[in-house]
């Protein structure tokens, strides 16, 4: 079993950034030349910058960028596949590998060590001489406890799939008791349009912990291989000036981050 904890997962921009598409996009909707003459025009850094800062983003959607995923958790991908407008290519699961396939886990540093001490069920453990451990036990012994921890009941479920494998079930019906914890692959696909917004909403602090370390990678190679599309991308709080979420605010926001209903008494304040 490969064990990776939660903040390990590797990005990578696969497409996308270089050439910038939104400027010509741009250029196009307003212009009466030729369309060889405006894919001529030598990019405009000011032209995306203003139409980024205007918020009309239906321009920016014909920038498009392809991420490769790895070492994030299935807890993770229920989270991401919520974002309708993308294109998401995800490693099977079902597809049956003989045996071979990577029995991989991401989890929580914190949980690693909780400890559980489980009871079994003395009349279920078989001793190597056919007898139940029953039999052995202190008269009045009636219980037996294993302590588990997350390693260990991962072993278990290994094992478990191991087992059935090797007694002919399909890999397709024996990962229905695979845990969350189970890494997956993906490729993911989004214009810029769906990436700013996406990042608005998974770069908050509210977000859960292993989807927000994905969204910040991201933002951070988008940040690098497009500035003048994501400059001023990130959590809404930075995009807005405000944080939206109101009464839900993180926590670690409070007092730092003016909320909605604060912010629209200082701009009715303003406007009397």
């Amino acid at each position: 079993m490969k064990k990776r904890y939660v903040g390990e997962g590797k990005v990578e921009l696969i497409a996308g950034g270089g050439k910038i598409y939104t400027d010509i996009a741009a250029r196009f909707i307003k212009s009466e030349r030729s369309l060889e003459d405006i894919t001529a025009t030598p990019y405009s850094r000011e032209l995306v910058r203003k139409i980024v800062e205007s918020g009309h983003k239906a321009v920016i959607e014909f920038d498009f960028f392809i991420f490769g995923i790895e070492g994030y958790s299935r807890v993770t991908e229920v989270q991401l596949v919520r974002k309708r407008l993308a294109s998401y290519m995800i490693k099977t699961g079902r597809a049956d590998k003989a045996g071979k396939r990577l029995f991989e886990m991401v989890i929580p540093k914190r949980i690693e060590k909780t400890g559980y001490r489980y009871p079994l069920p003395v009349n279920s453990i078989i001793m190597e001489d056919g007898n139940s451990i029953e039999k052995y036990l202190p008269e009045g012994e009636a219980n037996v406890y294993i302590n588990l921890d997350a390693d260990r009941i991962m072993s278990m479920i290994e094992g478990w799939y191991q087992k059935g494998i090797e007694d002919g079930l399909s890999e397709e019906e024996l990962r229905y008791l695979k845990p969350q914890a189970t890494a997956f692959r993906a490729l993911i696909g989004m214009n810029a349009h769906a990436l700013t917004d996406w990042f608005a909403i998974r770069c908050c602090r509210n977000a859960q912990t292993e989807i927000r370390d994905l969204a910040n990678k991201m933002l951070a190679i988008c940040k690098q291989a497009a500035p003048d599309l994501f400059n001023d991308a990130g959590p809404n709080c930075r995009v807005l000036g405000y944080c939206p979420e109101n009464e839900l605010q993180n926590e670690n926001c409070k007092g730092k981050v003016i909320i909605k209903k604060k912010a629209l008494e200082i701009l009715r304040e303003v406007a009397e």
